[in-house]
């Protein structure tokens, strides 16, 4: 892979995109890369996945302008259609994706955080949607996935204006769960992670899928589908380990993804 590194740590992987020469932006190769990326992560070892820029200045600055400037309408869209289809791969990923932002993330940047279930940033971060300065609207889901993480009105206000806001801002309206000084922010997305991964994985699952198809339904069919996926984490391996340790009173649980 020449842009995007993929590397486990117990159970955690972390998935790093690496292109110094244009802060990170997202381009044709690097979406192919990061799709097959996602084909390398092994969900029955991994248990919950860290997505991040390399370098302090971005995460991922936006989606690459100079590639995007001489596009047709016909090549926009296929350009649209290809990021959706990978980010929403990540945003549907079995496993929890944490997004640890550091520095930009713009544009597409922003949208590919969004795509994750949950952003954590360091102080340094920039968060907005720039397309409307550029004479384009968002085309990776910032449209979609904005309104749902931040209020109506202050997602229509990223994307009218295109003004970038701080890590502190972000952090103020719910587009992030955290801020850290930029050295502890690894660290912090490291011990995040190993705080899902603790739990059991077929349950942690089961909860993204609820969440994430609830939101894409009414309530009644959002809540059968609950009840669902509450049945069939019953007779299985970790859910009798789980109410055992509580029964038994044991702080350590074994859980095995079965």
């Amino acid at each position: 892979m020449g842009h995007v590194a993929y590397v486990t740590e117990d159970r955690i992987g972390i998935i790093t995109i690496s292109r110094p020469s244009a802060l990170n932006a997202l381009n044709s190769q690097v979406l192919n890369e990061l799709d097959s990326t996602l084909d390398q992560v092994d969900t029955d070892a991994v248990r919950v996945l860290i997505l991040t820029g390399a370098g302090e200045k971005a995460f991922v600055a936006g989606a690459d302008i100079s590639e995007m400037a001489g596009f047709t309408k016909e090549e926009g869209r296929a350009f649209g259609r290809r990021g959706n289809r990978i980010l929403r791969r990540l945003e549907t990923f079995p496993i929890p994706v944490i997004a640890a932002v550091n520095g930009f993330a713009l544009g597409g940047g922003c949208e590919l955080a969004l795509s994750c279930d949950i952003r954590i940033c360091s102080d340094n971060a920039v968060f907005g949607q720039p397309e409307a300065g550029l004479g384009i609207t968002p085309g990776f889901g910032g449209t979609q996935r904005l309104v749902q993480t931040v209020s109506v009105g202050m997602a229509k206000q990223l994307l009218y204006t295109a003004r970038p806001i701080k890590a502190e801002e972000a952090y103020r309206i719910g587009l992030v769960n955290a801020v850290y000084p930029g050295d502890e922010l690894m660290a912090a997305a490291r011990r995040l992670a190993g705080c899902i991964a603790q739990n059991a994985p077929i349950a942690v699952r089961n909860c993204k899928k609820a969440v994430n198809d609830g939101l894409r339904t009414d309530m009644d069919k959002a809540l059968a589908m609950e009840e669902t996926l509450f049945g069939n984490c019953f007779e299985t391996k970790d859910q009798k380990e789980g109410m055992g340790a509580f029964l038994e009173k044991r702080k350590e649980r074994n859980f095995i993804n079965r």
